[in-house]
């Protein structure tokens, strides 16, 4: 009957482990990649303290937008995007996403205005890499692979 009971014990507290092992334990999270390089947690990390300082006044410090960013302001032109999964980011392939930032809209698409100003000598085209690393670390994974395949069709790999 001892050797029962310490059997059942064993299994109970084998299982009770494995529960517990399992529920604490995460997917290793899938590596930030841009024009198909790995991006280091570091420089993502960096990324984030560059958007905060530098991008959040306009796309909101938890990558929102404007509310109705979709509707044109009186002047014309569009408010500032999300960078979220609710927005338009995930839409545009690394390269498009780093024109954008460096040369501005109006740099990518000849004659749009824009109050999208280009960054081009203000920031580095590394730290251009790392905001937008950032920016793509926070989408959840539907995006993150809709957005690898934008990237594979224009050769860019993930």
């Amino acid at each position: 009957m001892r050797i029962r009971l310490l059997a059942i014990a064993v299994v109970a507290v084998s299982g009770l482990a494995a529960a517990v092992g399992a529920e604490t334990r995460q997917a290793a999270p899938e590596p930030v990649t841009f024009l198909g390089q790995i991006i280091a947690p570091k420089q993502v990390a960096l990324g984030e303290a560059l958007y905060a300082e530098t991008c959040a006044s306009c796309h909101g410090a938890d990558l929102e937008g404007v509310p109705d960013w979709r509707r044109r302001n009186a002047d014309g032109r569009m408010p500032a995007p999300p960078h979220d999964e609710t927005g338009h980011t995930w839409h545009h392939s690394d390269r498009d996403l780093f024109n954008i930032t460096r040369l501005g809209v109006g740099g990518v698409v000849p004659g749009y205005e824009s109050d999208m100003p280009a960054y081009q000598g203000v920031l580095s085209d590394r730290e251009i890499i790392e905001i937008l690393a950032f920016i793509k670390s926070t989408w959840p994974e539907r995006q993150r692979a809709a957005q690898a395949r934008i990237n594979e069709r224009e050769g860019e790999g993930s």
